[in-house]
């Protein structure tokens, strides 16, 4: 996976990957290739959702304590 990959990059390929397989565009020879590739997005775009819910929540904390 690129290092300097972004969200929203990902959420784009994976978007076009989806769709060139909807409408058959892929061929078979290269099918395997882009589901590969899909997966791989998939697993990037959770880990990236995970770790921003972890800050958030972590941010959320700070301000609740720093309120007390």
């Amino acid at each position: 996976m690129e290092k300097n990959l972004t969200y929203e990059e990902a959420y784009i390929e994976l978007a076009s990957i989806a769709k060139d397989i909807e409408n058959e565009s892929v061929s078979v020879d290269v099918l395997a290739e882009k589901v590969k590739r899909a997966s791989e997005l998939i697993t990037f775009c959770q880990t990236k959702l995970k770790s921003t819910e972890s800050e958030v929540n972590k941010i959320i904390a700070q301000m609740e304590n720093a309120n007390k």
